[in-house]
């Protein structure tokens, strides 16, 4: 697995000649990482001498932060593991009769993945402005780095989410996710112009 091996093996893998992992694992990467920045300027937040009054949400956020960075740290695998389906599907021999249903299902799979990236990354955005607005003044920083690199794997996964569709064929499937992707993106936006503005005027 993708998860267990050192950030050096890691690297490695991704800059070989291999096509997965690639973009759609790295944007789940960057979910994870957001996520482990939100729940570390929690823990440096919480009980600390002047946030009292703001321990209850803070609790919340790590907890959500949490279990968002274990989901996420999952789709990076996932995201490798649908591509490689994908791969397998298109090797289908072409007199099998189920060969384009099983084209078309790898397809579908391989774009709610990213989705889901995407509806994660989203998240994060959220928790940032929440810590930045209610965190240790003093990792306001670390609230402004985890809203980008959550919003860079909002844009990172839309891009997979894209090249997949292309070749979908089911025309109801292709335009809900349009129409969310589009609303996430637009949203993710908005959200980190608000972070970093309020990241800028604490710093």
């Amino acid at each position: 697995m993708l998860v267990d091996k050192k950030l050096n093996e890691f690297l490695n893998e991704l800059a070989s000649s291999s096509s997965a992992p690639g973009g759609g694992s790295v944007s789940a990467l960057l979910g994870a990482l957001g996520s482990a920045l939100i729940s570390m300027v929690s823990r440096l937040t919480e009980g600390k001498k002047g946030y009292e009054n703001v321990s209850e949400d803070i609790r919340k956020v790590l907890k959500e932060s949490e279990e968002i960075r274990n989901r996420t740290t999952e789709l990076i695998d996932e995201d490798t593991e649908v591509f490689n389906e994908v791969m397998v599907a298109y090797k289908t021999p072409k007199e099998n009769p189920e060969r384009g249903k099983i084209i078309q299902d790898a397809l579908k799979k391989a774009t709610e993945i990213p989705l889901k990236v995407m509806r994660e990354c989203y998240r994060v955005l959220e928790l940032s402005k929440l810590i930045a607005e209610k965190g240790n003044v003093n990792s306001i920083s670390d609230a402004g780095v985890a809203a980008l690199v959550a919003h860079a794997g909002v844009q990172g996964a839309l891009l997979n989410v894209m090249i997949n569709l292309k070749s979908v064929k089911d025309d109801e499937f292709k335009r809900n996710c349009f129409i969310e992707a589009d609303r996430i993106v637009i949203k993710s936006g908005e959200l980190v112009k608000d972070v970093l503005r309020v990241v800028n005027d604490k710093i």
